[in-house]
């Protein structure tokens, strides 16, 4: 089976690959790979994994030829990055990704799996389930909706169209990035003894990223009749934390003295979300916690296995991305909100 994958170079991508090679899938990867691609360079994905150095508004469609599946990750990948052009927000993250979809059904690929994000929630004073209503407040969160609702209504008996609205992702990657809150915090801790809190009663649900690469590989396995024109929120209620009550959380996994800073902020976003559809529809339950992904990350940075060298990256890739340096740089500023 053949899997076309965009945004496979990135944070979580640079995972689902390896595991889909593993599984037995020949695996393409459309990225624009300003981070480079040295990590899906290994010897043993040679023979499965071809790399497709391009981008989701423009690349060729024959590229969809015998492709079984689409995972569409391409995307700014967060609510503060997303805000800094929402021009460029919308048309990525909404007609990117849709025409992605549109191209994929012309071309006879039978599968749509859409990266979607619980941050379309926004704030929400009850559980919220899929068929609570949605209140996106940002540009990221707005063109996640959008994409939603017109990949969604390309579902049909010869089209299988899933979304996945995926926690705050964590944990340790080889494209790894410390824009996230927890990842943000871990460096935080581990640089300055002392981590920074916007908001501290603002509630997030969270999920380590190994568990977020066992829940494609369970929506690429699923009857279509479970998961065609479906949305699944993607996460554990006992990973819903407050901002606050998660900085006390990771400073005592990592058993340090650490100063706990607070400050307000002008990020409304504030949601607990349900799980209970992914568990009985597909059986997901997450394997990891916060303390796993914590405590891995805080000792690869305390043996310089993992740096924040990638900051500076960033910049480079939002000024390619956004054309606007000052813009990139603001980012590297503010972009830590999560």
């Amino acid at each position: 089976m053949n899997i076309l994958i965009t945004g496979g170079a990135g944070y979580v991508g640079s995972l689902v690959i390896p595991e889909l090679i593993n599984n037995g899938y020949k695996v393409k990867c459309l990225d624009r790979f300003f981070f480079g691609d040295e990590f899906l360079s290994q010897d043993q994905f040679s023979e499965k994994l071809e790399m497709l150095h391009d981008d989701i508004r423009w690349f060729d469609s024959k590229l969809l030829d015998g492709v079984d599946i689409v995972l569409d990750l391409a995307a700014i990948s967060n609510d503060p990055a997303g805000d800094l052009n929402p021009g460029k927000t919308f048309e990525i993250n909404h007609m990117g990704r849709v025409r992605v979809a549109k191209l994929s059904k012309e071309h006879g690929v039978k599968r749509y799996i859409l990266a979607s994000s619980a941050s379309i929630y926004g704030q929400q004073d009850q559980l919220a389930d899929e068929k609570s209503s949605v209140n996106p407040l940002t540009a990221y969160s707005k063109a996640n909706r959008n994409a939603e609702i017109d990949t969604l209504q390309l579902n049909d008996d010869n089209f299988t169209v899933t979304i996945l609205r995926f926690s705050s992702v964590y944990g340790k990657s080889p494209r790894m990035r410390f824009d996230t809150a927890v990842n943000c915090m871990v460096l935080d801790l581990f640089k300055n003894n002392k981590i920074f809190v916007r908001g501290k009663s603002n509630k997030r649900p969270f999920i380590h990223i190994k568990d977020v690469v066992r829940a494609y590989i369970l929506a690429i396995a699923a009857k279509k009749d479970k998961i065609g024109g479906q949305i699944f929120n993607v996460g554990s209620e006992d990973q819903n934390y407050e901002m606050g009550d998660l900085a006390n959380e990771i400073t005592k996994i990592c058993r340090t003295k650490c100063e706990i800073e607070s400050s307000d902020t002008n990020d409304n976003r504030s949601y607990f979300a349900s799980f209970k559809k992914i568990q009985d529809v597909l059986g997901f339950d997450t394997n990891y916690k916060i303390a796993d992904g914590v405590k891995e990350m805080y000792e690869s940075l305390k043996t310089g296995e993992l740096t924040d060298s990638v900051k500076t990256r960033t910049v480079e890739w939002y000024k390619k991305l956004l054309t606007d340096e000052d813009l990139a740089k603001k980012f590297l500023i503010n972009g830590t909100v999560l």
